[in-house]
Parts: C-alpha cells; structure tokens; sequence
C-alpha cells in the first residue's frame, strides 16, 4: 500500500498538469496575442463648404484654386468653386458644323471641336485661346476675322432658345455697324451679352455706360449727353473696336482679349492679383472661351458654365 502511494500521486500531477497544456491551447486560438492595437483609421472631414468670400484665409479653398488655375490649363479651373448656373442643355450636346481651321507654330493644334463644352469649342480650346496664360504669359494665336466660326444673329435669334433675346430691340443696329466695318453683327452683340447682358440701362464699377459698356471719355457727342443712347453706345462700341483690329494687324484674338483688358504677356497670377481687394477687377480667364465658343454660337456662356478658370465665381456680388 505505502509503495502504490507514491505512484498514484504522480500519476495526479501528471493528470493535472496534462489538462494546464489543453486550457492554454483553448485561450491561444480563442484570443491571439497582438505586439499592438491597431489604430482607428483617421475620419475624412465631412460637408467642407466652398468658400464664398475674397477675403484672404489662413487655408484656403480659393487660393488652392488659383494655384490650380496656374498650373492646370485643362482643369481648376480644376478644383473649382463655381457659383454658375448649371445648363439646361447639357452643353456636350450642343454641336456646331465646322472647326476652326487655323493652327499656330508657339501654341499646336487648335483643339477645336464641334460639341462645345466647357473647355473647348469650334474656335478652339480653351488653352489654346489662352495660349501662355499659365506659364510665361499669354501669346495670342493669328485669328482673322474671316477666320472664326459664327452664327448668324438674325437667324439665331428666331431659335426659342436664343441667349440673345435680351438684344432682340436692337438687332438691327448691331447689323448696321457691324456692316460699317466688316464684323460679324452677332459679335457686337456678343460683345453687348458680355458686358451687360444687352441691358442698354447698364453702368459698370467704373462708370462705363451702357449696352456695350464704354468708357466715359469716349462719351463725347452723345445725344443729349447719353451715353448709354444704344445707337450711339453700338456705333462707338464697333469703331472703337474695328480701329484697335487694324491697329493690332487684324488679329481678332488680341483684339477680343483687349476688350476685356487682356494684353500681350497677361499671366494668370497678374490677372487675378487683384482677387483679395478688388475681386471684380479681375480679368476674366474665361472670357475668350465663353466669347468665341458661347455667345457667337448662340450659347449662353454662363448658364451653361463655360470655362475652366471661372476666376470670379468667388466674388461678392458676382451674378
């Protein structure tokens, strides 16, 4: 007896420690041992609001698009805030028959295109137009006038869908001048749809008058000292405009550009320095795109948000 004592309590330990092994074994599968937590991923922020303001910020949205605007012709400009209309018609659907034929050796192939949309057109894309504007400064290609593609404003404006309703009291003296000096009628009343949306009542910022918003030292001899006379306002409007083509060589480019106070060498950081403390000064980038590629095609360039720039958008009291 005393000699089977022994032997049953090794046998104990040995059942005991048997069934230590096996309960480890259970914890180990059930609960694998980790050297870490892992982290909670980090939240994306949700609802970012574009700003609405020029007032310069710490972080911006509005300077992340102007340095988009630089350095992106295609797009920011595009990480764009845009304020625009969205179109009715979708604007890819908007087709034109023929391009624009005309390249350039500095700026490549044109990139003209007959759907229009909110980079390119029958008269060429919108980086072409703006040749340079994003680098060095801008270098307009040659475009005469008998270059460009245009839609006829007697005709257009029967279309029920026609931008240029607004100016149906005055199509015959945009017809009268444009004839004077050999311009498409549609462009003089493009030039009316851009400034002041053919509201013949129109005063600008700085004191330019009416349909065509000219500026007031070219008043002299208004009837009755109105410069906002529309037969007047067309007919300075279209001499001036044909006087600075023939100064310019008859590039039509240049000259459109200059209407908007673009020039030789305009860069898209000089163009919108002014963004902070005269927002509306600015030069619109767009103008060129939305001009020859909306307004001339019966297109309303702003409704149907042409351009890639839209560097006024984040201007107070922009429309």
């Amino acid at each position: 007896m005393l000699l089977a004592l022994p032997f049953v309590i090794f046998s104990v330990v040995l059942a005991a420690q048997a069934n230590i092994a096996h309960g480890a074994q259970g914890v180990s599968r059930r609960h694998p041992v980790r050297l870490s937590q892992p982290r909670a991923p980090l939240e994306t922020p949700k609802n970012l609001k574009k700003r609405k303001s020029c007032k310069a910020p710490t972080t911006s949205k509005t300077t992340a698009k102007a340095t988009s605007a630089i350095h992106t012709t295609t797009s920011t400009k595009k990480t764009t805030t845009t304020t625009k209309k969205a179109a009715t018609t979708p604007v890819a659907q908007i087709a034109v028959a023929g391009v624009l034929k005309v390249t350039d050796n500095a700026c490549g192939p044109n990139g003209a295109t007959t759907k229009i949309s909110s980079s390119a057109g029958p008269n060429g894309a919108e980086e072409w137009l703006n040749c340079g504007i994003t680098g060095s400064g801008w270098k307009p290609p040659y475009l005469g006038t008998k270059d460009i593609i245009s839609k006829d404003l007697a005709s257009a404006i029967k279309d029920s869908n026609s931008p240029f309703k607004a100016c149906a009291a005055y199509v015959s003296l945009f017809e009268k001048h444009a004839a004077e000096h050999g311009l498409p009628p549609i462009m003089l009343a493009s030039f009316a749809m851009q400034e002041s949306s053919c509201n013949k009542d129109t005063v600008g910022g700085n004191g330019e008058q009416g349909l065509m918003q000219i500026t007031q030292d070219k008043c002299g001899g208004a009837p009755g000292g109105n410069c906002r006379d529309p037969d007047f306002n067309i007919k300075t409007a279209a001499s001036y405009f044909a006087n600075t083509l023939n100064d310019n060589g008859g590039n039509l480019l240049l000259t459109i550009g200059q209407y908007n106070g673009w020039d030789v060498g305009l860069t898209a950081k000089k163009a919108t320095s002014v963004r902070y403390s005269d927002c509306l000064a600015q030069q619109n980038l767009d103008y060129l795109h939305q001009f020859l590629n909306g307004w001339m095609q019966n297109v309303d360039a702003y409704s149907a948000g042409l351009g890639t720039f839209h560097n006024l958008d984040v201007c107070p009291g922009k429309k």
